[in-house]
């Protein structure tokens, strides 16, 4: 009887093996909505197990919890990581280029260089193939222009960061020949400044006025003007003739473009007017059907860091008012080439309803992302936020969410 009593006590003192999903598991817990702790836990639990399955989900969560702590040297450097496990993923990749280019110094801005060397790579390799088969064929090669142009203009903008400005001249010339663009002739004005030419910059400066639109914002716009008169007044000691010239670069660079994709709901006044696409499919999605209803909408692109960096957050502030019918959580995505936003969502699956824009950003005059708006009952703005500032983000919104579902107060009689 006392053997079985000492074997009883033996069993119930043995400490209980947890796995280490469990353990993992308990370490997000712990953490509760503290992103610090969460960084702690999470780095704990790799130095115990280095080689976990686990590794590019908690990879991926620290890097947003580095965003949203802004220790952009910490998301880099697991940012990268994560490109080391998947070297295909893009998204990902051209995350940690922006992350890197934050940094600053040479060896980041090298490393970035060469992952954006890597993006370029990939999409020159692709092939009609590995579409959709929504796209049609000259859709893809409008695509592919534009995925050339976009990431050639990346690496010259590194490039002209490292002062290599050979390299950088090279690739903004590449990305303006396969695909104009006012970002790409603003560079190559700088460079044709820096190196005297006066006739060049004036060129570039008027191409890049020329093809500035409303997407790139009207300060953009002003600055690319003051460049220019400053070279012209320089070159030609007035303003004479400015005008005209301009007007001559504006039917060059009108010929040069491609056709741009229709602008939908056009006729639009009222927020009840839009039709948007559930992304990706395009299912219709009458914004009229919401009338009544309080909408938080986080206006972002794919391309966007800290639009990354918001997702987790505004998805929390979401499951908080899950269960009120009167709130309605919308993604809306601006992206100019929508064929990446399927693979996008594949990858980051989406914690709230994501549409496409379809004009709701022109509406609203976003030119940040992430901008995030809160839409009061009446359709006008209660709430709005632009750019990703994670410092009280989550607060102040479920607050204006609280203030926008309270009940109108009745007219007052006089």
């Amino acid at each position: 009887m006392p053997n079985e009593k000492k074997q009883n006590h033996a069993t119930k003192a043995s400490p209980k093996q947890t796995s280490p999903e469990e353990q993992l598991q308990q370490a997000i817990s712990d953490a509760g909505n503290d992103r610090a702790a969460l960084v702690r836990n999470l780095e704990a639990f790799l130095n115990e197990y280095p080689d976990s399955r686990q590794r590019p989900q908690i990879y991926r969560a620290l890097v947003e919890a580095s965003l949203q702590l802004r220790d952009n040297a910490r998301a880099s450097g697991y940012a990268e990581r994560l490109v080391a496990l998947g070297p295909d993923d893009i998204s990902m990749t051209i995350l940690t280029i922006q992350l890197l280019e934050r940094n600053g110094d040479e060896a980041a801005l090298r490393r970035a260089t060469n992952y954006a060397t890597r993006v370029l790579e990939f999409v020159e390799r692709s092939s009609s193939e590995e579409k959709s088969r929504k796209i049609s064929p000259e859709d893809w090669v409008i695509e592919k222009k534009r995925d050339r142009m976009s990431v050639l203009t990346l690496r010259g903008r590194l490039e002209l960061k490292l002062k290599d400005t050979v390299a950088a001249q090279k690739d903004f010339a590449a990305s303006y020949e396969i695909l104009p663009s006012s970002t790409a002739a603003e560079q190559l004005g700088e460079i044709a400044e820096l190196k005297k030419d006066s006739n060049g910059a004036i060129q570039q400066y008027a191409r890049a006025f020329a093809l500035a639109d409303a997407t790139t914002g009207t300060s953009s716009r002003r600055e690319i003007r003051q460049k220019l008169g400053n070279v012209w007044r320089l070159t030609h000691g007035s303003n004479v003739g400015l005008g005209e010239y301009l007007l001559l670069t504006f039917d060059e660079v009108s010929q040069a473009s491609l056709p741009t994709k229709p602008k939908k709901n056009t006729d639009a006044r009222d927020l009840a007017d839009f039709t948007l696409r559930k992304a990706p499919g395009g299912t219709a999605f009458p914004l009229k059907d919401t009338r009544g209803k309080v909408l938080v909408v986080n206006f972002w692109a794919t391309w966007c860091g800290p639009c990354h960096a918001l997702e987790p957050l505004f998805a929390r502030i979401a499951a908080d008012f899950q269960a009120n019918p009167d709130v309605l959580f919308l993604a809306a995505n601006c992206d100019e080439d929508e064929s990446l936003v399927a693979g996008y969502l594949l990858e980051d699956k989406p914690r709230t309803p994501v549409v496409f824009a379809d004009g709701l950003d022109r509406f609203f005059t976003v030119n940040a992302f992430p901008t995030v708006m809160v839409i009061d009952r009446a359709g006008k703005i209660a709430y709005r936020t632009d750019g990703f500032d994670p410092e009280g983000f989550e607060s102040d919104l479920a607050a204006a969410i609280r203030r926008a579902l309270a009940p109108l107060l009745p007219a007052t009689e006089a």
